[in-house]
């Protein structure tokens, strides 16, 4: 699936000032994989479980994880980016 549009929450943003250069970096590029294909098999797109059952994650690297929704047709909502603590 094509993703159209993305919305930044200010978390986000946030989280993504905090994080070192090198992980900024891999964040611009696999959000870029992430517009072309979300479920790019590289990403390894999942839905999550418990009290984030709303929302969907997808890595960044072994460690690092950016948490999103998807919206309307097209449009999806990054939440946070961090290591696995986001899931807390």
């Amino acid at each position: 699936m094509k993703i159209k549009r993305i919305l930044y929450s200010s978390a986000f943003e946030r989280a993504l000032k905090k994080l070192d250069v090198k992980y900024a970096e891999l964040v611009n590029e696999r959000t870029r994989i992430f517009q072309d294909n979300c479920f790019d098999p590289r990403l390894k797109t999942h839905k999550c479980k418990g009290m984030l059952k709303s929302y969907w994650s997808f890595s960044i690297t072994y460690s690092h994880r950016i948490l999103f929704e998807f919206q309307d047709d097209g449009t999806a909502a990054f939440i946070n980016v961090d290591d696995h603590s986001i899931y807390q």
